[in-house]
């Protein structure tokens, strides 16, 4: 069951009041105080020069205190070169308009097209979700996998079509040729992607659960303006550690037309990361991988001066060693020669299952997993526990540069030590969201250092006087 808890103060509301003009829908805002006005976002990180981004931004600020609600003076980064900030519009309905479960691959931006990036990217009112089960209402992975038209999407998908016991179509969930295939055709029928691959041992992502992190980061951006429309063309994110596949930003820029910084620390996952960017031509020109020469910091080095982040996401490497990373490798390969004894270890369809049970952990050699990984993909010293503390005590210091950190959190026992960190470091709003894919219970842990009314104005572009 998906639960989101929330720390933060006590903020007042502000009325919303909606004007018609030739261009659209604009919001205003009533208050006591001098109205706000609006300012074009001017500088975002370029997807083109990897250079020191655009110098069109607005003045440079002088308070000190990010946290500050009544800062005199102006923000001393913006965002998105060249493009104003969306329109909102009070909205009679929960749901996101035009939007289905089950949608077809979303269509491609042509030359010439005015649609927008992403099935999601075109303006729609933000759902409210509260505790539902399974995956997320947005997420295109909902059900059993379509092996007739994923197999259309992928033809070589074909050869590792099995039938279980059910009579029902699978893959061999053991073998990582399968696998790898499977997220090739995932890839290319849902979210339009033709041309990816990953080197042999990098990590392969089951694609449903991260999808649905990322509709579920979607909804803190949507959840800020109580149900107005948003439009996700302005949204730029940074993913830290986004290992060889790519997988954040290509959904969310397939999915919502955003813009990714993504850095990791392994120069091969940088090469086939921008392969994949640069090749996929509704991707290029709008993620830029940079590479993090640093291995003991985390945003120090990627996030750049008068850069601005609505969100960052990371799935951070969670054992402490590489014997425990091999320990937990084992484990999973246990789980799937359990899963074959109870199919009865017959061969199916004329295809038997690869045999896996000889398969054994040593320190010598990792064993071959169907999801793979690389060292610095699944341990670092100190786990994950160690890698998120580090997170937040480095986030206080691009407090105003980020509106919501998050990262994905494996361990359940770990939130609590969380949460008194980001207490210690000043977060004025706290969410801890679990998320449930079947039997597998997962979470991600977001933060602010913004109130509401300050992260009203981040998204609608405006200041005070």
């Amino acid at each position: 069951m998906t639960q989101s808890k929330q720390t933060s103060t006590t903020e007042p509301k502000k009325t919303l009041s909606l004007n018609k003009s030739r261009d659209g829908v604009t919001v205003s805002q009533k208050s006591n105080s001098k109205n706000r006005r609006s300012q074009k976002a001017s500088a975002q990180p370029s997807m083109t020069d990897k250079s020191e981004s655009s110098k069109t931004g607005s003045n440079q600020s002088k308070a000190s205190n990010p946290h500050s609600k009544s800062a005199n003076s102006k923000s001393s980064s913006s965002k998105v070169s060249g493009e104003k900030r969306p329109n909102f519009k009070k909205s009679d309905s929960r749901k996101p308009s035009g939007f289905k479960p089950n949608g077809n691959k979303p269509s491609s931006n042509k030359t010439g097209s005015n649609k927008p990036h992403g099935r999601h990217g075109g303006k729609r009112s933000a759902p409210k979700l509260k505790g539902k089960d399974g995956l997320h209402a947005r997420n295109q992975h909902k059900g059993r996998y379509d092996f007739v038209a994923l197999a259309q999407a992928l033809p070589e998908l074909s050869e590792h079509i099995i039938k279980n016991p059910m009579g029902e179509s699978s893959i061999d969930f053991s073998n990582p040729v399968a696998v790898k295939m499977l997220n090739k055709s995932l890839l290319a029928h849902h979210y339009g992607v033709k041309h990816w691959d990953i080197p042999e041992g990098y990590l392969c992502p089951p694609i449903p659960g991260r999808a649905d992190y990322i509709h579920r980061v979607a909804d803190l951006i949507n959840d800020e303006l109580d149900g107005a429309e948003f439009s996700h063309k302005t949204v730029t994110a940074l993913d830290i550690g986004m290992g060889a596949n790519c997988i954040y930003p290509i959904i969310g820029v397939s999915e919502y037309g955003w813009r990714f910084v993504a850095s990791d620390v392994d120069p091969l996952s940088i090469k086939m990361a921008s392969f994949i960017a640069s090749t996929n031509p509704h991707l290029k020109g709008r993620i830029q991988c940079r590479l993090q020469n640093d291995s003991d910091s985390i945003f120090k080095g990627v996030i750049k001066k008068k850069e601005r982040y609505d969100i960052t996401v990371c799935n951070p490497p969670f054992h402490k060693s590489q014997e425990e990373a091999q320990q937990g490798s084992q484990r999973k390969i246990d789980n799937l020669n359990a899963n074959k004894v109870k199919r009865g270890g017959r061969a199916i369809q004329g295809k038997p299952f690869k045999e896996t049970a000889n398969l054994k952990a040593s320190s010598s050699k990792a064993p071959i997993l169907n999801f793979g990984g690389q060292n610095n993909e699944l341990w670092c010293p100190g786990g994950e526990a160690e890698f998120i503390a580090k997170m937040v005590k480095e986030s206080e210091n691009y407090a105003h540069q980020v509106l919501w950190f998050t990262t994905l959190m494996s361990k359940g026992e770990h939130v609590d030590q969380t949460r008194v960190l980001l207490e210690k470091v000043g977060a004025r709003s706290v969410k801890f969201v679990e998320m449930s894919q079947g039997q597998k219970v997962s979470r991600f842990v977001a933060w602010t250092f913004l109130d509401k009314q300050q992260r009203q104005d981040w998204l609608l572009g405006e200041e005070q006087e």
